[in-house]
Order: C-alpha cells, then structure tokens, then sequence
C-alpha cells in the first residue's frame, strides 16, 4: 500500500472514476506515503491547518493505472522521516479502483496527528 492525505469535503466532492489532487496539475505528480507512520509525519508537517477531517487513501500500488516513481523528499523529508525513505510519486490521477480502504487521521489535544483509523 501507498497512502494519499486529503481533506474528507474534496474527496467527497471528487467524482469520476479518478482523482487528480492540485499537485498533479502544479507538480507534474500525486504525492503518497509509503507507510503510515510517515503518512502522519506528512500530515504533522504539512497538513496542520487543512480542513478536517482528514482521510488517508490506501493505494494499491499495482492497480494504478500511472506510473509510480520512489523518489527522494526535496528538499528534505519531514521531521521524524529519515533521510533515506523514498516516497511514492504518482504521475497521473489516482484511480478510485486502486482504493483499498480509507483511514481517517486522529488527532491530540494539541492538534498533532498521533494515528490512523479506518473511516467510517
């Protein structure tokens, strides 16, 4: 699995039978996680002020339809990821097939993210 962050409304919203996030179109890529511990690290890093909740796409890899390149974080990977994790770039839309299951991202008192359960 590869995980995907997006906020529950823009899934929600996204309908077809892909999903292109901003960063495909700005970027040229999807950007994913390859675990979940690194998936909240991405989410403490990056997604503190994005609207909740939060879900996370567990990508099968295999049923993607674009190419998926393990790439290096640039400029460097979040706090708490070492610098030698490689991260899933998804150079096309995420085809909602490749969907395995979603978690939702729980967060502490203090508004860090601290684990990931099934969403529902």
């Amino acid at each position: 699995m590869i995980y995907h962050v997006v906020p529950s409304t823009v899934w929600a919203g996204a309908t077809g039978r892909s999903y292109a996030p901003d960063s495909l179109a700005e970027e040229g890529f999807v950007h994913c996680s390859p675990d979940e511990a690194t998936t909240l690290a991405v989410v403490n890093a990056f997604y503190r002020d994005a609207p909740r909740p939060l879900l996370v796409l567990a990508l099968d890899e295999a049923r993607l339809a674009a190419r998926v390149e393990w790439e290096a974080a640039a400029p460097a990977p979040p706090p708490g990821v070492a610098g030698d994790v490689l991260f899933p770039h998804v150079f096309g839309p995420l085809d909602r097939d490749a969907v395995d299951h979603v978690l939702e991202v729980r967060f502490d008192g203090e508004g860090r993210a601290t684990e990931l359960r099934t969403a529902g």
